[in-house]
This record gives C-alpha cells, sequence and structure tokens, in this order.
C-alpha cells in the first residue's frame, strides 16, 4: 500500500500548477499530460473525473464534458518531489484522450539523432 500525502504538502508551480501526466490504468498507456491548480485538482477528487486548468483559457475544464470522453479517476499518485501528479483513469467515451481524434496525446515520433559510426 502506498503512503497518502496531504494537498498541502504538494508544491505548485510559481503559477500555482502542477503537471499531471494521465495515463490508462490497466495498461499503462501514457495518454495526455495536462495542468491542474489547486481548484481542478480538488474538483476531480470530488468528482472522479478529470479537470484540469487551461492555461491557455485561463479556467478549469472538465475533461470530455463538450465530447463525452471523460476519464474515470482510478488513482492519483504523487511523484517523489510532490511536483507532479500521475492521474490513472479509465478512458472512457470513444476511447479518445487526444483533441485531433487520436486514442493518447502521443501518437507521434520524434527519431533519434544517431550520428555516423566512426
Amino acid at each position: 500500500m502506498l503512503p497518502d500525502v496531504a494537498v498541502e504538502d504538494l508544491r505548485f508551480d510559481v503559477r500555482g500548477l502542477l503537471p499531471a501526466v494521465v495515463q490508462q490504468h490497466d495498461t499503462g498507456e501514457v495518454l495526455m499530460v495536462a495542468w491542474m491548480d489547486a481548484e481542478s485538482l480538488q474538483r476531480t477528487r470530488e468528482l472522479g473525473e478529470t479537470v484540469f486548468y487551461s492555461r491557455s483559457r485561463d479556467e478549469l475544464w472538465h475533461k470530455g464534458a463538450t465530447s463525452g470522453n471523460t476519464q474515470r479517476v482510478v488513482d492519483l499518485r504523487v511523484d517523489c518531489d510532490a511536483d507532479t501528479v500521475l492521474v490513472l483513469v479509465d478512458q472512457g467515451g470513444d476511447g479518445v484522450a487526444c483533441h485531433t481524434g487520436e486514442r493518447s496525446c502521443f501518437h507521434r515520433r520524434l527519431p533519434l539523432r544517431r550520428s555516423a559510426p566512426s
């Protein structure tokens, strides 16, 4: 069993935000990364679905409220520095987490740059 962390112990950045890594709970697939402030984290815990803070719109954003692709929260975990949360979810709707229509926001690859052998 993992030890509990108090919300007061979380280390929000100077803007009052924490990165939130969202992962499918049963497969480990990383679906997206978003931002949470104290209010969105509180709403996520109360609602049992992800609520994020949109930096571009400067407002809270209930994931899937419009599209139906909600994310049911299975567990919340905090990293060793208490400055990032891992949100384990069951991706709802049609299984799409990304606004592009892809299941995961990580659907593109950046090739490694390898030097020629000498």
